[in-house]
């Protein structure tokens, strides 16, 4: 996609939704990235329904590490992996409150430290608890930008590459929303909503309806 073109996609992208947060509820950096390591390969409204009752039995490490992950297990158990799940959000508690005094890194070497915590769920966290210029590429992200030519890639990781390279800084900040929330209300995988896509004169998509 060519550069005016990027700026015209993001300029009408950032009119309908100036400073877009995640979905996913939340009410501290602690809760923010268990939400997001419980979303992988989930829902956020699927999410969403199950972290109330987990966020209030424990809503940071050291609580979480006291509940144990038996318990976290029940009150997740509505999630896709959530054995799995469980286990990361119990060890990645007992890790951030016996080696960093209970604070979420806000670097991604140690964010990538922890259990269940990968470069997608880190890029979501700094970008969404700490302003960075990430861009977690996600399913939606992924067809988004490979369907409208906006950065073409074969994985995340080269998508990701690509995006940091062509969306123009002042873009940068809430570019991740702006992809994701376009893939999943309008930009649909099985049937695009191209007639209501305020972009769609900006895509390559051969596809467009």
């Amino acid at each position: 996609m060519k550069k005016e073109n990027i700026e015209k996609l993001f300029a009408v992208l950032s009119a309908d939704n100036p400073e877009p947060k995640t979905e996913l509820t939340y009410s501290s950096t602690f809760t923010l990235l268990v939400a997001v390591v419980l979303s992988a390969q989930a829902t956020d409204i699927g999410v969403n329904k199950a972290t109330p009752a987990l966020f209030k039995a424990a809503d940071t490490p050291a609580k979480m590490a006291a509940l144990g992950e038996a318990k976290i297990r029940d009150l997740v158990k509505t999630i896709g992996l959530y054995r799995t799940k469980a286990k990361n959000v119990a060890r990645l508690s007992e890790i951030l409150f016996a080696e960093h005094d209970s604070i979420v890194p806000n670097n991604r070497e140690d964010l990538e430290a922890l259990p269940g915590v990968g470069r997608k769920t880190a890029n979501v966290v700094l970008n969404e608890a700490f302003g960075e210029p990430t861009i977690a590429v996600d399913t939606h992200i992924f067809r988004v930008s490979n369907r409208t030519g906006l950065a073409k890639g074969k994985t995340p990781v080269e998508v990701e590459k690509k995006l940091l390279k062509a969306v123009p800084d002042q873009w940068k900040r809430y570019a991740h929303h702006w992809l994701l929330l376009h893939g999943r209300y309008i930009c649909k995988a099985r049937k695009p909503d191209c007639q209501v896509c305020g972009v769609a004169d900006l895509c390559s998509f051969k596809g467009k309806a």
